[in-house]
């Protein structure tokens, strides 16, 4: 019966449970930090492009362009494949006439260490497929 009741073991298999548990809320921590400064640099972009786009003598290419400047300068690693669009035309009073423009940033975002694990757990569905972000800024016109 002695030999049963013998804790030697015990300390390295709680570490064994514990250590892997405390890693995933270690890295699901930071990824959700990472997530959150990269919707803070579209929402930015966002913005960016706007206040260009407002102004009498701009054009799309100028807003587009002054958008990615911004999420490159942001280092978002995928800046070329995100979607802009500027909507000029948006009416703020009912019947009125085209007051504001609004741009609209939708950038596809891939968590580096949640996304594989989620893959692991359930390969048949969409877990670890990437997260599309959208940020909109709105802007009366100049």
């Amino acid at each position: 019966m002695r030999k049963w009741r013998s804790e030697k073991g015990v300390a390295l298999v709680e570490a064994a449970i514990t250590i892997p548990l405390l890693l995933l809320v270690s890295a699901g921590i930071f990824e959700f930090g990472r997530a959150y400064q990269t919707w803070q640099v579209i929402t930015n972009a966002a913005r960016e492009g706007a206040r260009i786009a407002v102004l009498p003598s701009s054009t799309s290419a100028a807003v587009t362009q002054r958008v990615r400047d911004y999420m490159q300068q942001g280092q978002l690693s995928r800046w070329s494949s995100a979607g802009i669009t500027v909507d000029t035309g948006v009416i703020l009073r009912v019947g009125g006439p085209p007051e504001a423009t609004r741009v609209t940033v939708t950038y596809p975002f891939t968590f580096v260490v949640l996304q594989p694990i989620a893959r692991l757990i359930s390969p048949s569905t969409t877990l670890g497929s990437a997260l599309t972000m959208n940020a909109q800024a709105l802007m009366r016109n100049e």
